[in-house]
């Protein structure tokens, strides 16, 4: 960022001490440094783990951005990529993942299958878009999107980095640090979110096939 992006708009520095002297806020300092320094934690699911790996070589090199480093450990990284196919059996790790990040993080979902399932929608193995278990920050189409997209979506990621403020910031809201509860994955995958539901349904369920004239065996009584 240069020196005019970080002073702040309608505070004039003399000419002569422009070099020397800035004037800014705290938001746009904090945001500044933080926009510059995104750490996206380095794992990948499927296909579009390829083009992430090419944005992050030297024909893209996705640290000019100031994506420097990918990092192996959650504990390190403040950007989750998700790129590629999320499975059934794959989401337990990855809320995992999220859960242990450090504030404040974000996550980007890379290509089709991470937005909504992609071509695999509906099936019977696949999660139909990673946001239904963690908060999505930027979504990039494709399948798989090029690592231009990616580069588009992290510059993205960047501007809304720039707009945030301290007073509005999710990470620093009651009860924000609570970490997901990590879904189960048993005959289906279950989310311990709604386990109250479960519980409710199954209850009515149970009720209605415990009234007499109803449930299987009255199905299957031949009509006198």
């Amino acid at each position: 960022m240069s020196t005019e992006e970080l002073n702040t708009p309608g505070m004039q520095v003399p000419p002569e001490l422009q070099n020397q002297v800035s004037i800014t806020t705290l938001n746009r300092i904090y945001n500044w440094s933080r926009r510059n320094s995104l750490w996206p934690m380095m794992f990948g699911l499927a296909c579009c783990a390829i083009e992430m790996i090419c944005a992050a070589a030297a024909r893209y090199d996705f640290a000019r951005f100031g994506f420097e480093v990918m990092r192996p450990s959650p504990r390190q990284a403040d950007v989750m990529i998700v790129s590629g196919t999320v499975t059934k059996k794959m989401i337990p790790q990855i809320v995992r993942l999220y859960n242990q990040m450090p504030e404040p993080k974000y996550v980007i979902a890379m290509g089709a299958c991470a937005s909504g399932g992609g071509p695999f929608k509906e099936g019977y193995n696949v999660v139909s878009g990673v946001d239904k278990f963690i908060p999505v920050d930027v979504y990039i189409p494709g399948c798989p999107p090029t690592p231009q997209a990616l580069l588009n979506g992290m510059i993205t990621l960047q501007k809304k980095v720039d707009n945030e403020s301290l007073k509005e910031v999710r990470w620093y809201k009651k009860g924000a640090s609570e970490p997901i509860p990590v879904p189960v994955l048993g005959p289906d995958l279950m989310d311990p979110r709604k386990f109250g539901l479960i519980k409710e349904e199954s209850q009515k369920m149970l009720e209605q096939q415990q009234m007499p004239g109803t449930g299987p065996a009255a199905e299957e009584a031949p009509a006198v």
